[in-house]
């Protein structure tokens, strides 16, 4: 039942800053295409704040090709809000992501 509330209130804050997305004009597709890999990653650790995550998972999930562009990426939606980034530098450990409350 825990679990059940937490798929759904995962997935209502997802639909709701995907709505604020929309309106944002700063954000490209690879913005998006990033968000969304995120998305499956937060939903693969349960919903649970902050998760791992590793540039390797997150460029092959959203498709971003540059290493330069997922930085940018990632760096822009920490700036703009949508997600709280805190690098780790340590290629085994992953960096940790806070999602947004919405």
């Amino acid at each position: 039942m825990k679990l059940q509330k937490e798929i759904v209130k995962g997935l209502a804050t997802y639909t709701i800053l995907l709505i604020r997305m929309e309106k944002d004009n700063r954000l490209l597709p690879t913005h998006l295409s990033l968000f969304t890999g995120l998305f499956v990653c937060w939903q693969r650790n349960g919903f649970i704040s902050p998760f791992n995550v590793t540039r390797k998972t997150l460029m092959a999930f959203s498709k971003v090709a540059s290493i330069a562009t997922y930085h940018k990426s990632i760096r822009e939606l920490d700036e703009y809000g949508y997600i709280r980034y805190q690098p780790s530098y340590h290629p085994k450990q992953g960096s940790l992501v806070y999602w947004s409350e919405a």
